[in-house]
């Protein structure tokens, strides 16, 4: 499928995005309204992410220490992972699963835009320890934020439905991050129909998959006509194919929790 097609098809799923995001505005309640417009998000993810992972809607991330997540919009995960618990649609999966975090606002103001970054950045903390050591001569690690990782870590990007100016977001969004380490920014920020803020490496003037030390903020506008939906299934797919893991352990989960008692044995003949 060539470029030209590819826009032309992302052009009529923005349409369509925007056309059942206008009508869940009938939502007299904002509960309701703003689940649909995660689900609509939720759908979009599916369609354009790497196989071998997929998104979750209405979710919580624990630690084998006992860490909780405030609930997550939409969490990317290892499409092997084993939720500890899913009721009604609503699940708890271990961290060492999630591979991403996305939040996704109606209408992105300050406040809102605070609140995701809050929420990644306690996401992007959050230990991933549960694995079960394989020998393997070769050791696997991940470059991000900075930092050299033996998981990958948890990536947090931000998708709206409508704001004010980017330029605005891109202020509140530098403010934020002034006063925070680089491993807590999150990735980008997407609004449909107007643009995107990511970031641009120090060294190399290239725009990153993730933030790292002295990186500026850039703001992209939407091509006139088109949406950002092109450049986000581009992004994600180029963002989450590089996702893995290591065995997951869920030894750790059950802690001391007692597993039986041994009554008899029998030795060999």
């Amino acid at each position: 499928m060539s470029h030209e097609k590819l826009r032309v098809i992302l052009s009529s799923v923005a349409k369509r995005m925007r056309a059942d995001f206008d009508q869940s505005k009938v939502f007299k309640h904002n509960g309701e309204a703003g689940t649909s417009r995660e689900v609509l998000v939720k759908n979009f993810l599916s369609s354009y992410l790497p196989a071998h992972v997929e998104a979750v809607h209405n979710a919580e991330i624990v630690t084998s220490s006992g860490e909780v997540s405030s609930q997550c919009d939409i969490v990317v995960v290892d499409r092997g992972a084993l939720p500890l618990t899913s009721l009604e649609g609503y699940r708890i999966i271990p961290n060492e699963c999630v591979y991403g975090l996305i939040e996704v606002k109606t209408n992105l103001a300050k406040v809102d835009l605070i609140d995701a970054c809050n929420k990644i950045s306690k996401a992007r903390q959050m230990e991933k320890t549960a694995y079960r050591k394989v020998p393997n001569p070769i050791r696997r690690t991940t470059t991000a934020y900075g930092r050299t990782y033996d998981h990958f870590p948890t990536s947090g990007i931000i998708v709206a439905f409508e704001s004010g100016k980017l330029e605005t977001l891109g202020n509140h969004l530098m403010e934020w991050c002034s006063t925070r380490q680089v491993h807590e920014w999150p990735d980008s920020v997407w609004v449909l129909g107007k643009g995107i803020l990511q970031w641009r490496g120090k060294e190399n003037g290239l725009l990153e998959r993730t933030p790292s030390p002295g990186a500026s903020l850039v703001q992209i506008d939407a091509w006139e006509g088109d949406d950002v939906l092109l450049p986000l299934a581009l992004h994600l797919n180029v963002h989450f194919s590089e996702a893995w893991m290591h065995p997951l352990n869920l030894m750790p989960y059950a802690g001391s929790t007692p597993l039986g008692t041994i009554s008899r044995i029998w030795d060999p003949l």
